[in-house]
């Protein structure tokens, strides 16, 4: 039959137990809250919204709440700059690559140069150059003549803008084009 003194040291090694456990998930409780506390005086000091304090409140700790959000906040900025940063990047990357071409295209038109010098040289004249400028200008003088009425500044200017709406879309100018150069053809041939 147990004693007194088994029967006590029993009971003794249960509350202790009891006690262990007790103080071990105080112990437990304790660290998460002071993780979780570490953890907002964290977002606080790295979260540049959450250090502009606001002179109203005064120097009052920023709740939980407000922690959080600003860090929602903050979050939600950095994302919409990181997509912003990497279309600049897409598009510089195009850039760079439309470059690479046009770096290469030049490349190719020297070297064509290079071998061949004299191939320019048989080129058309600059008087038919002129020629056909002429021609050009001339078709396009005769209709803006004859489309322009100079009553007013303002008749003048609506009468311009109309003109021009009508006679340099680019269909009319390549009929133009084309009518001048059937017609120095037939000049010099």
């Amino acid at each position: 039959m147990p004693t007194a003194t088994t029967a006590w040291t029993r009971e003794s090694y249960k509350e202790s137990y009891k006690d262990r456990r007790r103080r071990a998930h105080t112990q437990a409780e304790q660290k998460r809250r002071d993780a979780i506390k570490r953890g907002y005086d964290d977002l606080q000091t790295i979260v540049p919204t959450c250090q502009q304090q606001d002179f109203s409140i005064g120097s009052q700790k920023l709740s939980k709440a407000i922690v959080l959000q600003k860090t929602i906040d903050y979050i939600q900025f950095l994302h919409k700059e990181k997509k912003k940063q990497e279309e600049e990047v897409s598009t510089l990357r195009k850039d760079v690559m439309a470059l690479k071409i046009m770096k290469v295209n030049y490349e190719q038109i020297v070297k064509a140069h290079q071998d061949n010098p004299h191939e320019g040289e048989d080129q058309v004249s600059d008087q038919v150059k002129f020629n056909v400028f002429q021609g050009i200008m001339d078709s396009l003088f005769q209709s803006f003549n004859a489309s322009i009425s100079m009553a007013s500044f303002q008749e003048l200017s609506a009468c311009v803008f109309s003109w021009i709406e009508e006679h340099c879309k680019p269909q009319t100018l390549r009929e133009i084009v084309i009518s001048v150069l059937h017609q120095l053809k037939n000049q010099l041939y």
